[in-house]
């Protein structure tokens, strides 16, 4: 956060799989843990950095013509940006002819985040609303605690979608202004969590005691990455804590997403899993079955 704003990488309007209805999604940029293959990596670090479009670029050498010392390289008729530069890449963003060299994100006050809200609220009016995501929403308290605030007044329904990794105070706040809450529980080993994450899951797993006995409508979620969560013995071991906390919650294994890995080359970031296949239905069957041996009677 920065001066009572927050740091908003995307708003995605007409969304229909980040909560009930159709939904408009606010992506907040920052985020604790560094998951090795994070689906948003454009929002982990927590400050603007400029990002190259490969698509929308027309190789046309005028960022190279009107770059400063250290800001990037041009090999091969493509622009390489020096993401460990510590300055402005505003003189590249306002040379590019195509718009392929822009920032990933900008601040949003409370009232400017709202007003992008409220320019979908007829879509709202059918079960839909707003989500909160990320990166990690949890880590822009203030604004977030207000928007949700603000929400509520407006009868516009919301929800959220953490890891959960954040201080407990500002999830205390969160929780009773939230419609629906999706949480991660990615890895049930602390050690292995850390070693795939970057962090113990041990303050996760205490927040999410909190939310499954205090949200109104929780949605606890494992994304299946094979190598790294995709294992009958992590969702079994998964499903026996959510069970013994509250065995009616809804359960959801996500597939492995294809498309993931095509995000990195515009943030100079390594996807560490490479290209992997989703899984078939019998094999999404079986991570079912192993998550409802322990008790979970809501999975899918």
């Amino acid at each position: 956060m920065e001066n009572g704003k927050a740091l908003v990488f995307d708003i995605k309007r007409f969304a229909v799989h980040d909560g009930s209805g159709i939904r408009t999604t606010v992506f907040f940029k920052g985020c604790g843990m560094r998951c090795r293959w994070c689906q948003n990596p454009e929002g982990l670090e927590p400050k603007q950095n400029a990002v190259w479009l490969e698509n929308t670029c027309l190789h046309c050498g005028t960022c190279a013509a009107n770059a400063l010392p250290g800001q990037m390289e041009f090999t091969d008729g493509s622009p390489r940006l020096n993401h460990a530069y510590a300055g402005s890449f505003d003189n590249l963003i306002h040379a590019c002819p195509s718009g392929a060299i822009r920032y990933d994100s900008r601040y949003y006050t409370v009232e400017e985040l709202m007003a992008e809200i409220r320019k979908d609220e007829v879509f709202f009016r059918h079960g839909g609303g707003v989500t909160f995501s990320g990166g990690e929403p949890l880590l822009h308290g203030p604004v977030l605690v207000e928007c949700l605030k603000r929400c509520r007044e407006e009868g516009i329904r919301t929800a959220i979608e953490s890891a959960l990794y954040a201080d407990t105070e500002t999830l205390k706040q969160v929780i009773p202004l939230v419609d629906e809450f999706f949480a991660d529980f990615k890895c049930a080993d602390p050690e292995r969590h850390r070693e795939i994450t970057g962090v113990s899951n041990e303050r996760i797993k205490e927040h999410l005691k909190l939310v499954l006995h205090d949200a109104s409508s929780v949605t606890i979620r494992t994304p299946l990455i094979p190598d790294y969560t995709a294992s009958i013995e992590n969702i079994s071991a998964i499903a026996a804590f959510l069970a013994e906390q509250k065995p009616d919650v809804h359960y959801e294994l996500l597939n492995y997403n294809e498309l993931a890995p095509a995000k990195y080359p515009m943030t100079g970031k390594v996807y560490e899993p490479g290209q992997k296949k989703r899984f078939s239905e019998a094999e999404m069957e079986n991570f079912q079955n192993a998550a409802r041996n322990q008790g979970l009677i809501n999975v899918s």
